[in-house]
């Protein structure tokens, strides 16, 4: 008797099965990290923001804090919708490098615009000269 090994149904190596199976069965972590880092970004960046504060004096204004958050919560759920849409169509129109310039760009303007406005509404008379 021999002790060769039986080579006529070789096993796949350790990394071609776990490759195999993480794209099949790995789904789940990939939702969860897009979850989560959607989540992070959205809640740190509403933060402080003039949406939480309009809430707030809302809700102490109406004494109705629950009426205030379900229509605070639709309308962030409706402008995300407005948002995750557009985002859609545009990774499809448009390549990530340029979608990436064009948020640049507008986030860029957007700021620029909201400088103006503010030194506008100061006025001349309370800019020291």
């Amino acid at each position: 008797m021999s002790s060769v090994p039986d080579n006529s149904s070789p096993e796949p190596s350790l990394s071609e099965t776990s490759s195999d199976t993480d794209k099949a069965e790995n789904p789940a972590p990939q939702w969860g990290i897009a979850f989560i880092t959607t989540f992070t970004t959205v809640f740190l960046a509403e933060l402080g923001d003039k949406t939480q504060l309009a809430a707030l004096l809302l809700s102490a204004q109406s004494g109705k804090p629950v009426v205030v958050f379900v229509g605070a919560s639709l309308a962030l759920i409706s402008s995300s919708l407005v948002g995750v849409l557009l985002g859609r169509w545009l990774a499809k129109v448009m390549a990530p490098q340029q979608l990436e310039r064009l948020a640049g760009i507008l986030m860029v303007a957007l700021g620029l615009w909201l400088g103006r406005q503010a030194v506008v509404a100061l006025g001349p008379e309370s800019l020291p000269l």
